[in-house]
């Protein structure tokens, strides 16, 4: 004979039954259930203000909390949140209190929990990340040390047409200099953008970019009539090396931003595109509370360049002692019969500085291209020069401390750096 089953929820309804039927009395029908008369009277309460059918076991769990979250608060954090979607509870939480300083805000860890409670953020896979690094970013220590720039990866706006952002950065404040959707990617197509920024803000000491083309070439020394340019502005170019974008990390990262908050979905046409851009650039230098600034914005950490964009454009100059010599137009040297150097430096003066009685070093401006052989009449490759004991030596390139200072905020301190 099977066993008799049976379920504390259909014991409490026929005990309820029970005492409605008013044939035992409340001591005789809890014994019969193997309750105290105290649960039995718990039984009949809630049956009567809630029917039978809540006569299931309960949660223990508190029903309020004395520092729950009041409903005024979490509404401001959603609304918040509506309003910055992309943004984490740090950046929320910091922008509530410089709304209102007087209000009891939540920790982080409570607004991501009411986020996440709401279905306010979207899960993200977990993923091995490697230790950072520091170099070769460790020498931005001032503003206008080093500026960033790169063409952030190009897409199709809503009517088809080709979106190229040039996106340009200091690497110091990570204050946004520059979003704007380029037509023309070459050198002179981007130089108006350039020459803009610099009015607007003065030359920094350094831009660092890629490989790539129009900022480096195969050329000699990777130059390119822009990085000549740029040299002649008295402007170091540091080109990170070749497949390694976390040399370049601090704008890699805006990027991702920039393409979560203005390109997904893209807009339906170029200039609505573009009016995204530049509401997000005013947004992140001003608004948008950066962790790695401990939260402030970019906006108050930068400075402009006390370096002004010359009314003229600089010539280069060569110690006395050396052979100057000018680049021809197919990008020779007239030097004891011509020799080729660089498309690049065309119309521009080179400086030779004697090293023997056959080898010359090749210079533009501070910067040491090669050395020129005489016999063999070319620059010599880097094999060479090792059998022949010759080595190409720029000189130091570390910009005045006092001029930094300048630029820099009060109170911070500008310790000397190097841009090799």
């Amino acid at each position: 004979m099977p066993w008799t089953e049976t379920r504390a929820m259909d014991e409490r309804m026929r005990f309820v039954v029970e005492y409605d039927l008013d044939e035992l009395s409340m001591a005789a029908l809890c014994a019969r259930y193997g309750v105290s008369r105290k649960t039995g009277y718990k039984w009949l309460a809630r049956a009567g203000e809630l029917g039978l059918s809540q006569l299931g076991d309960r949660s223990r769990a508190p029903r309020h909390h004395p520092n729950q979250v009041c409903d005024d608060v979490e509404q401001a954090v959603v609304a918040m949140r509506g309003a910055h979607p992309t943004w984490g509870p740090k950046k929320l939480r910091r922008r509530l209190e410089d709304a209102d300083a007087q209000a009891s805000w939540p920790a982080r860890s409570t607004i991501a929990e009411l986020l996440r409670r709401k279905g306010l953020v979207v899960p993200r896979k977990p993923r091995r990340r490697a230790t950072p690094s520091t170099q070769p970013l460790a020498h931005a220590d001032a503003s206008n040390a080093v500026w960033c720039i790169d063409f952030k990866g190009w897409f199709r706006t809503g009517d088809g047409r080709r979106c190229d952002p040039l996106t340009i950065s200091d690497a110091f404040s990570r204050y946004l200099i520059r979003c704007q959707a380029v037509e023309d990617t070459s050198g002179p197509g981007i130089r108006p953008l350039l020459e803009a920024a610099f009015r607007e803000y003065g030359l920094p000491w350094a831009i660092r970019s890629d490989n790539g083309s129009p900022f480096a070439s195969r050329a000699v020394g990777g130059l390119s009539r822009l990085s000549v340019w740029w040299i002649k502005l008295g402007i170091v170019h540091e080109r990170i090396e070749p497949g390694k974008p976390q040399q370049n990390g601090r704008h890699e990262r805006m990027h991702l931003t920039l393409k979560r908050e203005t390109a997904c979905p893209p807009a339906g046409t170029g200039r609505a595109q573009q009016r995204r851009f530049d509401a997000f650039l005013k947004e992140y230098n001003e608004d948008r509370p950066h962790e790695a600034l401990g939260l402030a914005t970019p906006a108050s950490r930068y400075a402009p360049s006390p370096r002004p964009y010359p009314a003229r454009e600089p010539e280069v100059t060569y110690p006395a002692d050396w052979l100057t010599r000018m680049v021809r137009v197919r990008g020779e040297v007239k030097f004891k019969g011509p020799f080729f150097l660089s498309a690049a430096l065309i119309g521009e003066p080179v400086g030779l500085e004697p090293i023997d009685g056959r080898h010359w070093r090749v210079h533009f401006g501070p910067v040491a291209l090669g050395i020129f052989d005489e016999h063999r009449r070319r620059l010599l490759a880097p094999r060479e020069l090792k059998h022949a004991g010759l080595t190409v030596v720029a000189p130091a390139r570390n910009p005045p401390v006092a001029a930094l200072q300048e630029a820099c905020g009060p109170g911070e301190e500008v310790l000397p750096m190097s841009l090799d």
